[in-house]
C-alpha cells in the first residue's frame, strides 16, 4: 500500500514539472495559458470584453463556442491577441483532499481522478459539452472559470467571469504590437467618429451601454450567485 501511494505522488510531481513547449503564436500554441481575442462589435465598444479560452499542456486551445460545443484547436473568433501563462505548481488538484472537493461542489470521485492539468480540462470540457450557451449567463469566461475552480488554481475556488476579465485586461501579455493595434483600433475609430458626429450624445450612450453590460456581470456574479453559471 505505501508503494502505491508513493507511485501516485511521484506521478503527480512528474506531471507538474514536465517541461512545457514554447509559446508559439504562429502555430497557435500556448501551453497552460488563458488566451483572449476581441469579440466582433462588443469589443469595439468595450475593449476589455472579449472571447476567452484555456489551453492544454501541449498548447492546444479549448474554448466554449456554442451550445453543447467546446472548440478544440480552433479559436472561434480569430487569432489570440493576449495571453496569461499559468503555473502548474499553483494548481491544487488534491486527489486525496475531501475538503477541496466538497467546497467547490465537485464529486470526490472526480477529485480522486484528477492528477494533471489536462485531466482537469478534460472534465470541464465533458461538462460544458452538455451545457447551453448564453452570452449573459453561461459563456466562454464561465468555461475558463470552471477549469480554474476545478483545479483550485492559486488555492482559490472563487474564479468567475468578472475577475477573469479584469485579470486578463490588467495582466495579459500582448502577442505582438499588431495584436494590440487590432484589438483597440476599432474602439479608437468608433470613439473618434462618435465624438465628431454625435458629440456628447454619443459619449453618454457609450457610458450607459458600458455601465449596463458590465453591471449585469458584476451584479449577476456577486449578488445573484446562480445567475452567472460556472
Amino acid at each position: 500500500m505505501p508503494k502505491e501511494s508513493e507511485a501516485s505522488e511521484d506521478e503527480l510531481m512528474l506531471n507538474r514539472t514536465f517541461p512545457l513547449g514554447p509559446i508559439d503564436p504562429n502555430r497557435a500554441r500556448f501551453p497552460c495559458c488563458i488566451v483572449w481575442t476581441p469579440l466582433p462589435f462588443i469589443s469595439w465598444f468595450i475593449p476589455f470584453i472579449g472571447h476567452m479560452g484555456i489551453c492544454r499542456e501541449d498548447g492546444v486551445i479549448l474554448d466554449f463556442a456554442g451550445p453543447n460545443f467546446v472548440c478544440v484547436d480552433h479559436f472561434t473568433f480569430g487569432a489570440v491577441t493576449r495571453y496569461i501563462q499559468l503555473n502548474r505548481e499553483k494548481c491544487c488538484f488534491s486527489h486525496s483532499s475531501t475538503a477541496v472537493a466538497s467546497r467547490d461542489g465537485y464529486r470526490q470521485t472526480e477529485a480522486n481522478d484528477m492528477i494533471t492539468w489536462d485531466d482537469a480540462l478534460r472534465k470541464s470540457t465533458q461538462e460544458f459539452q452538455h451545457r447551453p450557451y448564453n452570452l449573459f449567463t453561461c459563456n466562454c469566461h464561465s468555461f475558463v472559470a470552471n477549469n480554474l475552480n476545478r483545479m483550485a488554481y492559486s488555492g482559490q475556488h472563487g474564479w468567475n467571469v468578472v475577475n477573469l476579465a479584469g485579470w486578463m485586461f490588467l495582466k495579459g501579455t500582448w502577442v505582438s504590437k499588431t495584436s494590440l493595434v487590432r484589438s483597440f483600433m476599432p474602439f479608437a475609430v468608433l470613439l473618434c467618429l462618435g465624438l465628431l458626429v454625435g458629440s456628447t450624445n454619443f459619449f453618454i450612450i457609450w457610458i450607459v451601454f458600458s455601465f449596463v453590460l458590465v453591471g449585469w456581470f458584476v451584479v449577476g456574479t456577486y449578488c445573484f450567485r446562480n445567475l452567472i453559471q460556472l
